[in-house]
């Protein structure tokens, strides 16, 4: 498989600097880097951006998130795994995703207001966005999975 545009040697262009920095306000907004890793990977399964899946699963794998969630995560409301607050980020990133399909329900919102502060919920919300845009960047110009090593994490 070979990439349409190669979005690392991109990462360097001014065009791709505003994704970066959304990316890494969402990254020290004080969300759970692993509530934002379950975000991304289930955005990133619906979309079917494979580059991203691998990368998240890497990433979260890294900071100790177990195999049996990762599984999972595309059948999160049949399973007992998951908090409260990752079911609603869970449940408000599916609604966000398929924004199409419902236009993002009271229900959700109501859900979702009840474990997240205005604050966080902004941040949740931002964070979701961020990674469909990444999704489609990486879609779009075909990033090839596999290669990506997650960064060493401090324990």
């Amino acid at each position: 498989m070979t990439p349409r545009i190669d979005i690392l040697k991109a990462a360097n262009s001014k065009a791709i600097q505003p994704m970066l920095a959304l990316q890494a306000f969402v990254d020290k907004s004080g969300l759970e880097p692993s509530l934002l890793h379950l975000v991304k990977m289930r955005a990133s399964q619906i979309n079917g951006c494979a580059y991203c899946l691998d990368m998240h699963s890497k990433d979260a794998r890294a900071i100790g998130e177990t195999e049996q969630r990762l599984y999972a995560l595309n059948a999160w409301r049949e399973t007992p795994f998951f908090s409260d607050r990752e079911r609603a980020a869970l449940e408000w990133t599916e609604a966000l995703t398929l924004v199409t399909k419902g236009h993002v329900p009271d229900e959700v919102f109501e859900r979702v207001q009840t474990q997240f502060q205005e604050s966080e919920l902004i941040h949740l919300t931002l964070g979701i966005m961020a990674i469909n845009a990444w999704n489609r960047l990486c879609i779009a110009f075909r990033a090839v999975p596999g290669e990506y090593q997650p960064r060493a994490h401090a324990a």
